[in-house]
């Protein structure tokens, strides 16, 4: 199979989003996007953008993507974020996760970072098995811990 992994265009976004949305069905979530394609498109294509993406494009369809931003580790120093990794249901097993997983990598490495990180649910074995297999340390016992736009608020009404 024909593919090329490139970094993201800004006319990418509705199918990036569309792949984003794939995910959130999959992961049990589909109301949970509400980002919209100008978000996208303000948020990563602008002088200091908040993402970086790389797509899986085949027969001019983006079939997958792999969504990285930089963070910081008190301990490691610089870090790249793996958001997401997402390949379109129908496309799984063709290579095409490997490869953009490699993007990430090497694009991790020409940054310098001294790690790489993401999460994976903890339900989700072909994801960690796939993970693992690529030498990843999948750390179960450490719990992801989020607040949300409403516990923001509420936090800060409380101050």
């Amino acid at each position: 199979m024909n593919f090329t992994i490139r970094k993201a265009l800004e006319k990418d976004m509705p199918q990036v989003l569309d792949l984003i949305t794939e995910l959130a069905v999959f992961e049990k979530e589909p109301d949970a996007v509400e980002i919209s394609v100008e978000d996208l498109k303000n948020d990563g294509f602008n002088s200091n953008p908040a993402f970086q993406c790389f797509v899986a494009e085949v027969s001019g369809k983006i079939e997958g993507i792999a969504l990285v931003y930089n963070r910081y580790s008190t301990w490691k120093g610089k870090v790249l974020h793996l958001e997401d990794l997402v390949v379109s249901q129908k496309m799984r097993g063709t290579g095409l996760g490997t490869a953009l997983l490699d993007e990430v990598i090497k694009f991790g490495h020409q940054l310098g970072v001294k790690r790489i990180s993401w999460e994976v649910l903890d339900w989700n074995e072909p994801a960690i098995t796939f993970y693992e297999k690529k030498g990843a340390d999948v750390k179960r016992d450490w719990d992801v811990v989020h607040l949300n736009e409403q516990g923001i608020k509420d936090y800060l009404s409380k101050l």
